[in-house]
């Protein structure tokens, strides 16, 4: 797996909008910060686009920035305005062959999950699940979620814990890290962006969906073969989460817990990956160790 070079003051990082539409206004914060970081800051026009529909731009506008952002030179990392809905339409166009020579950080979670699982099952590129610009807003830049993609970026490793869950697993692993949104892993699967979990250790959240749809992808999932052969199994936050009119029966962590009970190695849940405040800062394709007992849950860096 490549590590893409970490960032140097004075570097320039772009904002981009590969997928839904966001204002210019809800970004100003984290331009601002980023500046303040000691980085310059390239703003594509898909931010605060003048888009009439869902999407920041057409899916040729949104390849279009994405793919000039590759290629540029001065460009050391791209960090996504926000997710949404579209990568999917403009994944199997966008050309790699620069990115692979001179590698940079790809920075974001939500739909960029499609961006995450390309580059490692095509190019095992390292890339960064990480806050996006929104979450820099309402003081958020001082939290130590957005903090963790400042230090991330700039070559720091992880050292993260969390609280232990009844449902944890206990154990040790090691691997390499991998995952993002639920929706999107189940999304990709049988396609050239489909994650290889083999020896892995793989990371899920999600947010907004049914009990029953997440009981569907987990099971979609797990007929797939993503569950079998792990190294460990992070369950991230659930947020916002939907249930019938007539009851599902079982929250989300139940459903999940029950799908995966029969497997041996560790899993914790609850930590703090999410669409939610709580979003550290995670390198797809990097190596990390996983232990979880009765008192704490640690990933880290080695």
């Amino acid at each position: 797996m490549k590590i893409p070079p970490y960032l140097q003051q004075g570097d320039t990082i772009a904002i981009t909008c590969p997928a839904g539409y966001m204002p210019l206004e809800k970004a100003k914060t984290c331009i601002h910060t980023l500046q303040h970081w000691g980085y310059e800051v390239l703003v594509g026009k898909t931010l605060g686009s003048k888009s009439k529909n869902y999407f920041s731009g057409t899916d040729t506008e949104r390849l279009n920035e994405f793919q000039a952002m590759l290629d540029a030179p001065q460009v050391k990392a791209i960090l996504c305005g926000r997710g949404g809905y579209g990568v999917s339409r403009i994944i199997e166009y966008l050309d790699f062959t620069s990115f692979k020579k001179h590698p940079k950080w790809i920075v974001g979670f939500s739909d960029i999950t499609v961006l995450h699982a390309h580059i490692n099952r095509n190019y095992k590129i390292a890339t960064l699940h990480a806050p996006m610009a929104a979450a820099f807003n309402d003081g958020g830049f001082k939290n130590k979620y957005v903090q963790s993609l400042k230090s991330t970026l700039e070559g720091s490793k992880a050292n993260y814990t969390c609280k232990p869950h009844r449902f944890n697993k206990a154990g040790a692993a090691a691997g390499e890290l991998i995952g993002g949104n639920l929706a999107l892993l189940a999304h990709l699967t049988g396609s050239s962006s489909d994650i290889i979990t083999k020896n892995k250790l793989l990371f899920l959240e999600d947010v907004g969906e049914q009990h029953y749809n997440v009981d569907r992808m987990i099971i979609q999932l797990k007929r797939s073969g993503k569950f079998e052969q792990l190294a460990g199994l992070i369950i991230g936050g659930f947020t916002d989460m939907q249930n019938t009119q007539r009851p599902f029966g079982k929250k989300v962590y139940e459903i999940i817990h029950e799908h995966i009970a029969e497997y041996n190695y560790p899993v914790c849940f609850g930590f703090p990956v999410s669409h939610a405040q709580k979003n550290l800062a995670l390198k797809c394709g990097s190596l990390y160790s996983l232990n979880i007992n009765t008192h704490n849950v640690q990933l880290y860096e080695p």
